[in-house]
């Protein structure tokens, strides 16, 4: 009698089975594409928007102005400085006979000058500068492009320390409990009713301006609210079943936390990311808008929110730095919806019965 052999369904873990949640809620998904899709490309911001060609065929060279910078001599010029792409000499000279130049789909870096516009500075959207040009006459598609890739790194960085140090307290505390649960929630409560606008300021006129400054500054109050949660997950969670056995089996406090308690812990940290993300952004944004972040010259979508404020005449910078602002913040909103619903448990386990029926 042959026996025919029966396909037995693979298992799914926990967190493709979240995923696969996450993938259902379309607005979630598309947001998180979408959002990945503009870091991408902020992160090539060079090759996208750059004063600089690409490559250069001259008299018979090939030349990488973008990962060199060579004087203008070497395309005909008479000086040997810097060579300026943007002049009409140069760019006669490199337009002629068999010479010719790629150059990036904007023409203009971060901190490039348009020199040659027609109209006074902020000059509006021109087919030369298709955004316009701020009040210093910089392009305005350069500047927000490299200024939200500024904007996202320090959230990504400030996200990933406030986690990292949220983390550790939380954990700490929920886990030992008595006199050090006790010792640290005093500690929050001091430390968070220190006025943290006020040692900006003070800061901000003792030290030189820096990234790495706001950084280590808004370090010092961001892991607070975080710590609450993984607090409250690990005085849950160790008071469950496989903790007392691992305690009754000699397991060590360390791996017991790394191994048992933190995995089964980290739904709200995961949770939070998105809104941490936007947290971040919309506090960098202040302080720039305030002149109390990054160093001046430094691409900046604050920078761009003040300079609307102070040309209401210039619509275009208001209006696109504020598109750009508010859907990225919506985007991080959105992905956080999908995160939350995605990782909670009552969601799950109505969405996993109705796949089941």
């Amino acid at each position: 009698m042959e026996v025919t052999p029966v396909a037995v369904p693979r298992s799914v873990s926990p967190g493709q089975r979240a995923w696969q949640r996450f993938k259902r809620n379309k607005l979630g998904y598309w947001s998180l594409v979408l959002f990945v899709a503009m870091v991408v490309v902020s992160l090539f911001a060079e090759v996208v928007s750059n004063d600089r060609p690409l490559i250069v065929r001259y008299d018979g060279q090939t030349y990488f102005p973008l990962l060199k910078s060579y004087p203008e001599t070497v395309f005909g010029g008479d000086f040997q400085t810097a060579t300026d792409y943007l002049d009409p000499f140069i760019q006669e000279q490199i337009n002629r006979g068999s010479n010719w130049a790629l150059f990036p789909l904007n023409r203009y870096g971060a901190s490039t000058i348009n020199y040659f516009a027609e109209s006074p500075n902020p000059a509006a959207p021109t087919p030369a500068n298709w955004l316009g040009t701020d009040d210093r006459g910089r392009d305005l598609l350069a500047q927000l492009l490299y200024g939200f890739r500024v904007s996202v790194l320090f959230a990504l960085a400030l996200t990933a320390v406030g986690v990292l140090l949220g983390v550790i307290t939380g954990a700490l505390q929920g886990f030992l409990g008595g006199k050090t649960d006790l010792a640290f929630q005093r500690f929050i409560e001091i430390w968070g009713s220190m006025p943290e606008l006020y040692l900006l300021i003070i800061f901000s006129a003792v030290f030189a301006p820096s990234i790495s400054l706001l950084l280590v500054l808004l370090s010092l109050f961001g892991w607070m609210g975080l710590s609450d949660y993984v607090r409250a997950e690990f005085l849950r969670n160790r008071q469950l079943d496989y903790v007392k056995a691992a305690r009754a089996l000699g397991v060590p406090n360390g791996q017991i936390i790394w191994r048992h308690i933190l995995p089964n812990s980290l739904t709200p940290v995961v949770t939070f990311l998105p809104f941490r993300m936007s947290a971040a952004i919309l506090a960098l944004t202040s302080l720039d808008f305030l002149g109390l972040g990054v160093p001046p010259g430094t691409p900046s979508l604050g920078e761009l929110l003040s300079q609307g404020k102070n040309s209401i005449d210039a619509w275009w910078i208001s209006l696109s730095t504020f598109a750009v602002l508010v859907t990225t913040l919506l985007l991080l909103t959105f992905m956080g919806d999908a995160l939350r619903d995605a990782l909670d448990p009552r969601k799950a386990q109505v969405t996993d019965a109705g796949e089941k029926a």
